[in-house]
Parts: structure tokens; sequence; C-alpha cells
């Protein structure tokens, strides 16, 4: 086996595209929201892929992923539930998880109408970019063809099935949750990076980012969710493989973390212009690097023995993650005995603790530390919408 080509290709793992979509019941004022669109990539992917048709390496449809919580593999790139799958259900009450919209495509939407709440049509190994510019620059993996605009034309085809069933109710009801996008992207650079310099990625990912978010606001779209990019470089793939004098005050690969931090900050000046085009929305930030920093900073607050080493992994070491056996692959078929005290899952995605902890800070903390406006300002708002 080709160790370097399997690096390269699970650099691209880092993904998630999510949409989760529904048709708008009316909101009542003890559920702001009864329709819930997702978008992103691995983080957020509920099933979109399976390990027959995902990123390369990682046995998702394999225990032992999904054993905490579904006790069963559920193809989420976890052992349980991610943070879509905590808003659907602990925050918005909806009356189950997301369903992954390729899943739903043989579904008779008719007869699940009346608990209809929503689809996810997040895909791992997803990018900002369309597949075809990194298949141009002789990039491409052949995996994961799917980008964030392949994932918008999936929501319109969704509408226009949910509109000749005779509900058209409303994309304006609903919140949009757009998870992580674009670390996948640097992935494809890191295989080239004198030909697709970081800050090209970059570029060309927010502006991809944007023209998807103006694709929402333009279809109607008033309550938006966007999240930014966690530290990919604290990852035990990243750490593995980065030259060991590039670390920063963390431990962690300081040249990603860097990239991520840019990428952030210029993610959240793209979502001030469009919140200045379109001032009858709401566009809030999840800011994923502050949530992931403090969690790293103080990992025995939030209940963490171990924040660098994966559960499911193998070797040992300071990580416990070899890239030719990762986690669901016939030499890796368990995990660790506890894995809420571990922050990383499989090498690339975290546990459900984490994701826990994470969920807990972006949609119940008041302070602006996490989320920006707050959640709890966004459901107000749309409390006070519907009573108008």
């Amino acid at each position: 086996m080709d160790v370097s080509a399997t690096a390269r290709r699970l650099l691209l793992l880092f993904t998630v595209t999510v949409v989760s979509v529904a048709a708008a019941a009316p909101s009542s004022p003890g559920r702001p929201f009864r329709t819930l669109y997702a978008f992103g990539d691995s983080l957020t992917d509920t099933g979109n892929t399976h390990s027959t048709t995902g990123p390369y390496s990682f046995g998702v449809s394999h225990p032992p992923y999904g054993a905490t919580f579904f006790h069963r593999p559920t193809n989420r790139y976890s052992d349980g539930r991610l943070v879509v799958d905590f808003l659907a259900t602990d925050v918005l009450a909806l009356p189950s998880f997301l369903p992954p919209y390729l899943s739903t495509l043989s579904r008779n939407a008719t007869a699940t109408r009346a608990s209809y709440s929503g689809i996810n049509f997040a895909v791992a190994g997803a990018t900002a970019i369309e597949y075809e510019f990194f298949a141009s620059q002789n990039l491409s993996a052949n995996i994961t063809p799917q980008s964030i605009m392949t994932q918008l034309g999936w929501f319109d085809a969704h509408l226009r099935t949910r509109s000749a069933g005779g509900d058209g109710r409303g994309v304006g009801d609903a919140l949009f949750w757009v998870g992580e996008i674009g670390a996948n992207d640097y992935g494809y650079s890191f295989m080239a990076p004198d030909a697709l310099p970081s800050e090209r990625i970059r570029n060309m990912a927010i502006d991809r980012i944007t023209t998807f978010l103006q694709g929402l606001l333009k279809r109607g779209a008033k309550y938006v969710v966007v999240q930014g990019m966690p530290l990919t470089g604290c990852l035990p793939l990243a750490m593995t493989l980065s030259q060991p004098w590039d670390r920063d005050n963390l431990s962690c690969v300081a040249s990603i973390n860097q990239q991520n931090l840019d990428h952030n900050h210029h993610l959240q000046a793209g979502l001030h212009r469009l919140r200045r085009s379109h001032p009858d929305a709401i566009i809030a930030y999840t800011d994923y690097h502050a949530a992931h920093l403090a969690v790293l900073r103080s990992p025995t607050r939030y209940g963490f023995a171990e924040p660098f080493k994966a559960c499911c992994g193998t070797g040992g070491g300071t990580y416990n993650f070899e890239i030719i056996s990762t986690c669901g692959s016939p030499e890796v078929a368990t995990a660790c005995a506890q894995p809420a005290r571990y922050v990383n899952w499989d090498g690339v995605h975290m546990t459900e603790a984490m994701y826990k902890v994470v969920a807990g800070m972006f949609f119940h903390d008041a302070t602006g530390a996490y989320c920006r406006p707050t959640f709890g300002s966004l459901l107000a708002a749309r409390k006070k919408g519907h009573t108008k």
C-alpha cells in the first residue's frame, strides 16, 4: 500500500457537507423551528456516504463506529451523535434525527409528511470548491465528487419534490445549519502546494461558500447558522504527518492552525457583507476554532483525559494513529474503553462527548464567545417574528 497516497487521501477526509431540508410546518412558541436544513462535510454527515462510497480508508460502515449511542454503525464519522444531532433533537426538539438525503430518495415523501422535520445533505469529503477544479489540476483521488454547490442542487431537487407533493411550505420558517466546509479543499492543496498555494485555495473556498449562502438567501432563507473551521492542526492525522518543528503552544501543527484561523477570519468578513446585503435575515457564526481551543487548553474542565490521542486507532504512543490502519479497518475493529474521556475518535473526527461539549457552547452559551449573534437571540427573534 502506498502510504503517502493514503495520507493524502486521508487529508481530504476532514469534511462534511450537511443539509437538512424539511417541509416547514408553522412553528409554535414552544418549538421555534420545526424544519432544519443542514449542509456540510463529514462533521455533519449522518449517512450520505458509506465505506464503499465515502472517503478512503475509514471503515465508517463497520464497528466500532456508532458504538456509544446507536450501538451500531450509522455511517456517522464518530462513536455516536454529531453536533447537528444535538441541535435537531435536544435543542429544537424535532421528532427525530435528520435523515441523510440520499436515503430519502427511495421513500414516499407523502407517507412521511406528518413527521417530516428535515433532511441532511452533508457529505463526508465534500469540498467548497467544485470537484472538477481539482480534477483539472490532476489532484483528484476519485472520491467524494460532491461540493457544497452539489448540495444546493440536491436542496433544490428536494424542494421540487415537496412542492409536487402539495407541500410548498416555507423555506423562510426553517433553520439552516451550514456545517464546516473547506478543510478538504486545503487537503487537496497539500498535494501541490506550489501550484495551489493556501491563499489561492482560501480565496476560492470563501468565494464558493458565500456564493452558496447567497443561494440560500435568494431562495428565502431567513435563519442561517454557519460553522467555522476547528483546529485541524490538532488532529492526530495532522500531527502524525507534520514535521516535529512545526508546532504551536498547544503542541499542534502551527502552520495548519494558522491556515484555519485565516480561513475563519475571511469567512466572517464574507458573512458581514451578506448581513449588510440581506438585513432581513439572521446569519449567525459558530466559532468552532474558539470552542476547540477552549477544550484543548483545559481538557479536564470538560471531562477529557486525552486531548490528542485517538480513541479508535492503533500504534499507541502520543496519538494512537497509523495511516495504514485506521478505525473500522480489519486491523482496528475495537476502540478505547471510555470514549467519553477522549476528544478525538478516529484521528480526524471527534467523539460524541466532544461534539456534545461543542454543541453546548454553540447553543447554550449566552456570552457570544462561541456563537455570534447568540443562538438564544436567534431563537428569540424567530419567536418574535412568528407572533407578529
